[in-house]
């Protein structure tokens, strides 16, 4: 069971947005992944995790195929619980609690901030290298208010590399992630169900090694 820390930056100027303690797993009938999101020290108030106030959580479980069967996500005192039903389906809840809006769209899946979205998006797609690229359509949660947005990219498996740990060789997948509407390209290298870097994403800590899924 993989466990350790993201830190979270923003993908343009760099800026600190906190750290993401994860853990993650597969079992006999898909991948669970949950975490803790932590402010920068010093930025806000809440629950403490060390140094840092926890500012949001992640509870997402796929099944085989890598489609969403349940979903909890928090940022902000806002919350969405969604799943894979007539596409996606979704409940937010504002941070008061009084008020709930459903929402459903024809996508794949769900995507947002969080490392995990991106781990769920590659074993839903199952690419092979050199393959022509996959365009999906996902429904991204934006923080701090998860308000969604419906967006399509294109995902293309650029090629798979051995590296070399103490705990053996790792291999390294290296994806082309294209926004659609924009043409705007990034690459993100994920191992197993960790991401080892995506945009505004950093792996700073690993307990143990990544789950390698059959």
């Amino acid at each position: 069971m993989p466990r350790g820390r993201y830190s979270r930056h923003d993908p343009h100027d760099h800026t600190p947005l906190g750290e993401e303690h994860f853990q993650c797993a597969p079992g006999p009938s898909g991948w669970r992944y949950v975490s803790q999101i932590t402010a920068p020290p010093g930025a806000g108030r809440g629950d403490i995790q060390g140094d840092s106030a926890v500012t949001g959580s992640v509870d997402l479980t796929t099944d085989e195929l890598g489609r969403p069967i349940r979903l909890e996500l928090r940022a902000a005192d806002w919350q969405v619980r969604g799943a894979a039903l007539d596409g996606v389906t979704w409940v937010r809840t504002d941070p008061s609690g009084t008020h709930a809006t459903e929402g459903n769209v024809k996508a794949h899946a769900f995507t947002g901030a969080s490392p995990a979205f991106l781990v769920a998006t590659t074993r839903m797609l199952r690419l092979t290298p050199g393959a022509p690229a996959t365009r999906i359509r996902l429904v991204a949660l934006t923080e701090p208010v998860l308000a969604p947005r419906t967006l399509d990219q294109s995902w293309a498996l650029l090629g798979s590399e051995a590296h070399t740990t103490d705990n053996g060789p790792l291999m390294v997948d290296k994806y082309q992630v294209t926004e659609v509407d924009t043409g705007e390209q990034h690459t993100i290298h994920i191992a197993g169900d960790v991401v080892l870097s995506a945009p505004g994403i950093e792996l700073e800590a690993l307990e143990s090694p990544p789950s390698v899924f059959g």
